[in-house]
């Protein structure tokens, strides 16, 4: 029906309204948008790499501390299996293999063979198993048993780690919104992140940088860290500086309790008593049930809760620290706690968006950090605004030669279209880059073509005989159909987009599929509105040329 009501008549301008006032920022300057009220939309569209510029970092995987940690796991493996096995030994790691000594040299057989339990095949059910995981040897030594990554794993659980540490920065700089940051891997042991609209590295090396490694260890329960610092560190435990100043050092067991792989959310906060920034945390179903046997198996005796940040790449040593080390009062039964230490609410939650996002596999070294300008240059933008404006002048020349009035009409709904897009895109924080900017245009066409094939529509119904005021209604009604199928298939090619795409391909899906509900709306109720108010002001009925 060209009839519409007075509620829907302003439901629609406010709709237009506010997409024009979340637009409106654009057009000003940053500083003056700050001036703003309150109550104004101040969010402006922030420009891509491709056309800004932002921060450039090229990170490095510290290879020795992967083995390292992977040496370290082989000899837990080894001394958990020995041990259920009966067999006595001392387990140490040297020359980047577990060298396994018997406290009974008659029992090398034995080991041998549980040792060898270990070995796993590599490769998956596709393309097959390219060797094996370890190699489990006797050792020259009679009593001694070596057990050392093949080279297959090694280039394995490599790109295994890699392909990790790109999922967690990728997830670390989401939390910045649609930022549209490029991140990728840069020959076998290195990390390309570039990221939009940041003027200089710090704030994204505070960000990306830290392995943010948390995890819950048993506390000694009888010798404090000073005196395993004057007489000796008992086997299997290690010494780890307070986070807080003025508390001493903790003396914690080398394997942990708890791992923050089971971690499925951190949250910033407040403590309810004290007011102090505090971060809560909640583990999946498998370290829910592996803290709460704990907490009820220790009640009365303290754990810590520490933090592994990997090397600092200013001092060069590791920096782990415990965050606290409260005592156990009843168990912990829900999966849930919260953490409270040194916390400012910044550091709080940055902390948080680190450990909800995954520990780093291991420290990046910082191989190479500047600032990069726009990488399509000056020219190369103003060329691409001149061919916009001839682009916008030739479509408007064509609409109003083509269908006049009722062209005018289309070429309104057109801007409010693109009005809208913007609008929503700074609201949502969206990142404007090269080919979000070709989703735009695109948008513009599709808009465009969609109000061509409502005037056609009706061009057919006037040349069968109906009346003008029939003939524009069946156009719509007839039109719609098409309009939706053929734009429904175009949306589903934009959110596959959006799903498996990164970075510049995410950008031209978001402009691509917002473009299509914008183009939908203000073909099928903007120009619709327009018409219906040009003919009730009216008093002739007929359809002005060349329509």
């Amino acid at each position: 029906m060209l009839h519409f009501s007075r509620a829907k008549v302003i439901a629609i301008l406010l709709v237009c309204l506010a997409g024009l006032l979340a637009t409106m920022p654009n057009f000003f300057a940053k500083q003056t948008v700050e001036s703003w009220p309150h109550w104004l939309p101040n969010k402006q569209l922030s420009l891509g790499l491709d056309l800004k510029g932002g921060a450039h970092l090229l990170l490095e995987m510290d290879t020795k501390e992967l083995t390292e940690k992977w040496l370290q796991s082989i000899r837990d493996d080894a001394r958990g299996t020995l041990r259920t096995a009966g067999v006595a030994h001392t387990p140490g790691v040297r020359n980047e293999a577990v060298v396994v000594t018997l406290d009974n040299p008659a029992d090398s057989e034995k080991a041998l063979t549980e040792l060898k339990k270990l070995i796993q095949p590599i490769g998956n059910a596709i393309l097959g198993s390219s060797g094996n995981n370890l190699i489990v040897e006797a050792g020259d030594t009679p009593g001694q048993i070596s057990v050392k990554p093949t080279e297959q794993a090694y280039k394995e659980r490599l790109t295994n780690a890699i392909g990790a540490a790109v999922e967690v920065i990728r997830r670390r700089i989401d939390s910045l919104g649609n930022v549209e940051a490029n991140i990728v891997r840069q020959g076998a042991e290195r990390i390309l992140v570039q990221v939009p609209g940041f003027e200089d590295t710090k704030g994204l090396k505070d960000l990306i940088g830290k392995t943010a490694s948390l995890t819950f260890h048993d506390v000694h329960p009888s010798v404090s860290a000073d005196e395993a610092q004057a007489t000796r560190v008992p086997y299997g435990y290690k010494i780890v500086p307070s986070d807080t100043a003025g508390e001493p050092s903790v003396l914690i067991k080398e394997s942990p309790e708890v791992t923050g792989e089971e971690l499925v959310d951190a949250q910033p906060g407040f403590d309810q008593r004290t007011n102090e920034p505090i971060i809560s945390f909640r583990f999946n179903q498998i370290g829910a049930r592996k803290f709460g046997r704990y907490t009820k198996d220790h009640v009365g005796q303290p754990f810590a809760i520490v933090l592994d940040n990997g090397v600092d790449t200013q001092t060069g040593k590791r920096d782990v620290k415990v965050l606290s080390a409260p005592v156990i009062r009843e168990p912990i039964l829900g999966g849930s706690g919260q953490i409270s230490g040194n916390f400012t609410v910044q550091s709080a939650n940055e902390l948080a968006v680190q450990i909800r996002s995954g520990a780093l596999p291991t420290s990046l070294t910082i191989v190479e950090e500047r600032s990069v300008g726009a990488s399509l240059g000056k020219d190369s933008i103003e060329a691409g605004e001149w061919a916009a404006v001839i682009g916008t002048a030739a479509v408007a020349s064509f609409m109003l030669f083509a269908y006049g009035l009722f062209g005018l009409f289309a070429l309104i709904a057109v801007a409010l279209n693109l009005f809208l897009i913007v609008g929503v895109m700074s609201v949502l924080g969206s990142t404007l880059t090269l080919p979000g900017i070709a989703g735009l245009v695109l948008t513009v066409g599709m808009a465009v073509d969609a109000n061509v094939l409502i005037y056609e529509r009706i061009r057919e119904e006037l040349r069968n005989g109906k009346p003008a005021i029939s003939a524009i209604e069946a156009g719509f009604n007839r039109a719609f159909t098409t309009i939706v199928d053929s734009n429904l298939t175009t949306l589903i090619a934009g959110i596959v987009m959006f799903w498996l795409g990164a970075g510049p391909v995410r950008g031209f899906a978001v402009t691509l599929s917002l473009g299509i509900f914008a183009t939908v709306f203000t073909a099928f109720t903007v120009t619709r509105l327009l018409v219906s108010l040009w003919i009730s002001s009216q008093k002739s009925k007929k359809i002005p040329a060349p329509l």
